[in-house]
């Protein structure tokens, strides 16, 4: 089983994405309301597109736990979060 774990900035894990969890860009798109009870579930599911993690979806919770500036826009918050663990992603594509 593949696991890919996030932490925050206090060195905490919050994210934890297990094989059971991964889907592909086709099946979110023909059923999202089954990630979204993935997400409901356990907290985070993570969209492949070509076998490599596209997006993350995760619970809104799992965001407030992160210290969060106020002024920032959810793209940034994102992308503030890809780039922080982008190496943990590239390992977990290969």
């Amino acid at each position: 089983m593949y696991k890919l774990i996030i932490y925050n900035k206090k060195g905490s894990d919050i994210i934890h994405i297990d094989s059971n969890n991964l889907v592909f860009i086709t099946e979110a798109n023909q059923d999202f309301s089954k990630i979204a009870r993935m997400v409901d579930e356990d907290g985070v599911a993570a969209i492949l597109k070509n076998n490599a993690p596209r997006d993350v979806l995760l619970d809104y919770s799992k965001i407030q736990e992160d210290s969060i500036v106020e002024d920032e826009k959810l793209e940034d918050i994102a992308s503030r979060i890809l780039k922080k663990h982008i190496k943990a992603f590239e390992e977990f594509a290969k």
